[in-house]
């Protein structure tokens, strides 16, 4: 391919490249660079893409799209921004794939893996498509999983999924939609046929700062859109689709004029039930998931599926056979009277969301376990535990995934949060020390919420992933216990 038509759509600043010589490929990694790429010197926050330039020709590079002029006489495009520039280059290399098939986006700050799930269940048994799905769980070509690290991936991986997904035959992708991705451009280039906002709260305010910003962040989808679903039942989805110029189908539980309406709402441990009104029909449906945030799920679910052209029964008769998400409120077994919920409650409007789903179904005490991520928004931390000291009956305050800071020293900042509170609490720092030290507490009628991990099957200590699933440290402890 031509560099011209790699860098098609880009606002060039100066060049000296010649735009007639043939491009193998695109990199932003000097020591991935291959002969014949176009090297793209990203600035990052750790380091600076410019800085490899001359390892990235050494090794071939035909030449480099930057936001610096080299100072060496290397053949150049330079642009405003590299970031844009991977990810335009990135989509053109492949050809668009994404173009070739119907994209979903889902951004907010819970509920985009539950819905990603339920959606790419809704398409493949209403509509027989194969669908892609990208996110934090991994990521999916029809029934084939794929590790991920990032939510979102970076442009350059994720243009080479979409081509991947394309060429496989996908005819749909539901892909998650970070703040991250949308601030840092991985995204650019992608038009979504139906955005889907879920909700907003506080959450990585370590990168966003404000919550101005992570919101502004989040809106952008609205910008890159056909149609768009929102939950008008939140608090910021005024501000989300004020500039918007796309149709908009608003769902909701208790906004009297949204377009996708929840009554005779249901909760109970085994889920929800409710009645699905849109225009003059009605649908009931029930989700395998409990607490009212299911309702909204689903609704948001049952609202891109109208987008698309499904019907209303369609769609409720999707939800009801749904299976629920890895990591999710999912239930682990037991030796007693007690129950074990796995959640991927890392934050706080989440862990208290699971708590307070899972109050009205434990008939003994509500135990919750659970730390907070190092390298990460510090400012939740004394939050998370003030939640936990506000909706349990005993708390276990332990690791999450340290990272590359001190477990102790994040414990330290959690406990704030309960200084004034009566609500029993354990410092334990060995996460799976402080498991089993919440089996041994558990009586009948109890309930023990792991929360953090969810999906995760690994720590993150240091730069190492070291495997922890903690299905398997339940499963473990319980069979060592019974043999004593």
């Amino acid at each position: 391919m031509k560099l011209s038509e790699i860098i098609r759509d880009l606002e060039i600043l100066s060049a000296t490249a010649d735009m007639d010589m043939e491009i193998c490929g695109v990199s932003y990694d000097s020591r991935r660079t291959e002969a014949g790429d176009l090297f793209v010197a990203v600035k990052g926050f750790s380091s600076d893409g410019h800085r490899f330039i001359p390892i990235a020709m050494a090794k071939g590079a035909a030449a480099v799209l930057c936001e610096d002029v080299p100072e060496d006489g290397t053949p150049y495009v330079q642009v405003a921004d590299c970031r844009l520039g991977l990810a335009i280059a990135s989509r053109n290399l492949f050809d668009n794939p994404a173009g070739e098939m119907t994209v979903i986006g889902i951004t907010g700050t819970s509920g985009k893996t539950t819905s990603s799930y339920l959606i790419k269940h809704l398409l493949e048994s209403r509509l027989g498509a194969k669908v892609g799905l990208i996110g934090t769980n991994g990521h999916m070509i029809g029934d084939e999983f794929l590790p991920s690290a990032f939510t979102t991936p970076e442009s350059y991986e994720l243009q080479k999924l979409f081509r991947r997904m394309a060429d496989a035959g996908c005819t749909h992708v539901v892909m998650e939609v970070s703040s991250h991705s949308l601030a840092l451009e991985r995204v650019a280039g992608v038009h979504f046929d139906v955005a889907l906002y879920t909700n907003l709260s506080q959450d990585h305010l370590d990168f966003h700062h404000t919550m101005e910003e992570y919101a502004a962040a989040k809106k952008k989808i609205f910008s890159m859109c056909s149609s768009a679903c929102v939950n008008a039942d939140d608090e910021w989805a005024d501000y989300m689709t004020g500039e918007a110029d796309c149709p908009i189908l608003r769902f909701a539980a208790d906004c009297e004029d949204a377009d996708l309406r929840a009554e005779r709402i249901a909760l109970s441990a085994g889920g929800v039930c409710f009645t699905a009104c849109f225009a003059e029909e009605s649908a009931e449906t029930s989700l395998a998931i409990p607490g009212m945030f299911s309702v909204h799920n689903a609704l948001g679910v049952m609202a891109v599926g109208l987008v698309l052209g499904l019907s209303l029964e369609d769609c409720a008769s999707a939800l009801r056979d749904a299976r629920g998400v890895k990591g999710r409120l999912e239930s682990v077994p037991t030796d007693g009277d007690y129950a074990v919920i796995i959640d991927y409650s890392h934050k706080p409007d989440a862990l208290e969301n699971a708590l307070r789903t899972l109050r009205p179904v434990t008939r003994g005490r509500l135990i919750v376990l659970f730390g907070c991520g190092g390298d990460r928004d510090r400012l939740k931390r004394p939050i998370m535990g003030r939640i936990a000291a506000d909706n349990a009956d005993l708390c276990i305050v332990t690791s999450d995934n340290p990272r590359t800071e001190e477990p102790e020293s994040i414990i330290d900042e959690i406990m704030e949060g309960f200084r004034g509170k009566d609500t029993p609490v354990l410092r334990i720092c060995d996460r799976i020390e402080a498991i089993r030290a919440a089996l041994d507490n558990a009586r009948a009628g109890d309930v023990i919420l792991l929360a953090g991990k969810g999906h995760e099957d690994y720590q993150i200590v240091g730069h190492e992933k070291h495997h922890m699933d903690e299905r398997e440290i339940v499963a473990e402890y319980l069979r060592m216990r019974k043999d004593r």
